[in-house]
């Protein structure tokens, strides 16, 4: 069930759990973001809707309709 584009998040887990139900965390970026990593201050690029950072494995999420602005971009927590 796609509810669109309208669809608002409060945290980094709910858009990671909601990315990954539709089956598209894997889907790639339409264009990879550079993101400041929040838990060690490194910077990686996220390559697909759900990422991690490489340095301490912090889990980002982005749903298809926003990935265009690393502004949409949450964290989901360590290995989540």
């Amino acid at each position: 069930m796609h509810d669109g584009c309208a669809a608002l998040f409060d945290n980094g887990k709910q858009i990671a759990d909601k990315v990954r139900m539709m089956g598209f965390e894997g889907m790639s970026m339409p264009e990879p973001l550079k993101i400041r990593c929040s838990n060690c201050d490194g910077d990686f690029l996220m390559q697909t809707m759900v990422s991690a950072c490489p340095a301490c494995n912090m889990v980002y999420a982005v749903t298809p309709c926003h990935a265009g602005s690393p502004d949409n971009v949450m964290p989901a927590g360590i290995g989540y």
